[in-house]
């Protein structure tokens, strides 16, 4: 070793990105700033609102003003920032289906002037993939779309519009997980797709980021044949060095998506797993959706330096990824000082208030855009909208994705409840369909409209034969689609692109005739 060895923990505390429990600074995050810590990632747990947000970021920087903070705020299903009201911006696929790559850059970039506001100066997003497989269970309405064109100017624009307020972007997941039918939280996709078909398919959205300027790219928990037979592609020196920085020509920070997915620690263990995606091209290691103790960081630094003792790890490759992280700071850092929001954003408690009182007005302005309406071809039944009163809604809730986690809200009931008082809601899930049709079979009798809300119903049997049988009793119901739009059942069906709070309030409007 060229180094001290007194100088490994702080190297490898450099390219850890940890989470934490709490909404404030703990102890140990502070002692470990002062200790060689790079980074930290915040998680919907440490959210309450911008304010407290940016209190917690000033005590991270009180220990080290260098600091990267980062979040998965994908402004769509999946938000951090946003979690427990749901994301007043529409997320990637309303964006794809409106297709206005200024739109996207300026929603973008509104996200990017709230984040910086509240001190966060990474985001890992937008998310790249090229969503090909419509049962796909974990990207679906995280994409722009199913084709590489459209995925990869949005991809562009949205990197473009998040970087012009400070932010750094971090396009996910290398090489692409949109083919796939597994979800990697719980094991490895294989992505079949021939190395000829990844260069058309997945790997266009990656190089529009990169020629835009991304400043860092997360890796996926993928198995890519075509590249690599042995190695998932977060482990893969084929995929990080012979692909993304050799082909593609890359040369920002590369971060895994999240260590601890059952993808990878089910087959190497979290702290193997951590040492060889060092040694195949990643510079820091997101950690702390469930392992965020002290602990489990201290596991994770030591195995970085008994890699290299041992000569596991080449001391010059964990050198490299820390100055990777470290000049990803110093752009967040510059990016801060250059790009101060203009007076209209407001400081934290400002911007708070607005979002306080229905969120981001760009945000729900393209949520509006992105609804799109199909009518059976009878001109009668246009005239069911706006509804003519209260209305009975039936909502279907499939399995959750992972990705998004449990507490981020969604539905049509409540706001449409808020425009048309007496509208009443009740949710179905897969184990309770029989009762609630049941119950519903008397929905004919009650004589007010009848709102079905799905996700995804092209994914899930038992919700679409639940909303067959309705529809074979009630044809007049309004279908609202809150996911993939890819089958399109009922008379009269709406679609969002997305769960959001913004999308819901979007149809919610429509149907009450107030859009």
């Amino acid at each position: 070793m060229s180094g001290s060895l007194g100088e490994l923990p702080s190297l490898a505390a450099a390219v850890l990105q940890p989470g934490f429990e709490g909404t404030e600074v703990p102890d140990w995050v502070r002692r470990w700033l002062g200790e060689g810590l790079g980074a930290v990632v915040l998680f919907a747990r440490n959210v309450v609102d911008p304010q407290q947000v940016g209190a917690l970021t000033a005590g991270l920087r009180a220990e080290r003003p260098d600091v990267l903070v980062a979040i998965d705020e994908e402004a769509g299903d999946v938000t951090r920032f946003e979690s427990r009201q749901g994301s007043s911006r529409p997320g990637n696929l309303a964006l794809g289906a409106v297709d206005d790559p200024e739109l996207t850059e300026a929603v973008a970039r509104d996200l990017g002037l709230e984040l910086a506001a509240a001190g966060i100066n990474l985001n890992y997003a937008p998310d790249a993939d090229v969503n090909s497989n419509p049962d796909n269970p974990v990207i679906g309405v995280r994409s722009f779309g199913a084709t590489p064109d459209l995925v990869a100017r949005h991809t562009a624009a949205w990197v473009r519009g998040l970087q012009s307020a400070g932010v750094a972007a971090c396009a996910k997941h290398f090489p692409g997980h949109g083919d796939t039918s597994v979800d990697s939280h719980l094991d490895v996709p294989r992505i079949r797709s021939s190395r000829a078909q990844l260069d058309a398919g997945e790997l266009p959205p990656f190089r529009a980021a990169i020629d835009a300027g991304v400043q860092a790219v997360m890796t996926g928990h993928l198995l890519v044949p075509a590249i690599d037979d042995r190695w998932p592609a977060t482990l893969s020196q084929r995929v990080l060095v012979g692909l993304l920085r050799d082909e593609l020509g890359f040369q920002g920070a590369v971060i895994t998506d999240g260590i601890e997915m059952r993808a990878i620690t089910d087959r190497y263990g979290i702290e193997r797993a951590t040492v060889r995606a060092l040694a195949a091209g990643v510079d820091a290691i997101c950690v702390g959706g469930d392992h965020a103790d002290e602990g489990s960081a201290i596991r994770l630094r030591q195995a970085i330096v008994d890699a290299v003792v041992a000569g596991e790890l080449p001391e010059e490759r964990l050198v490299e990824a820390a100055k990777r992280v470290g000049q990803l700071a110093a752009w967040a850092a510059a990016a801060r000082a250059d790009r101060t929001p203009p007076a209209a954003a407001g400081s934290p408690p400002d911007r708070a208030a607005v979002n306080g009182a229905g969120g981001s007005p760009i945000g729900m302005a393209a949520a509006r855009r992105a609804l799109r309406l199909t009518l059976a071809p009878r001109p009668e039944r246009a005239a069911r909208l706006p509804l003519a009163g209260p209305a009975h809604v039936v909502e279907f809730a499939p399995p959750r994705n992972i990705a998004i986690g449990a507490e981020t809200p969604w539905g049509l009931g409540g706001p449409l409840a808020e425009l048309l008082p007496g509208t009443t809601t009740i949710r179905l899930a897969a184990d309770g369909t029989d009762e609630a049709l049941a119950a519903a079979a008397l929905l004919p009798a009650v004589g007010r409209p009848l709102v079905l809300v799905v996700r995804d119903l092209h994914r899930h049997r038992w919700m679409a034969d639940a909303v067959g049988r309705l529809l074979a009793a009630r044809p007049d119901a309004v279908v609202v689609e809150l996911g993939l739009p890819e089958r399109v059942v009922g008379e009269v069906h709406l679609a969002t692109h997305g769960a959001t709070r913004a999308a819901g309030q979007a149809a919610a409007r429509l149907l009450a005739g107030r859009s």
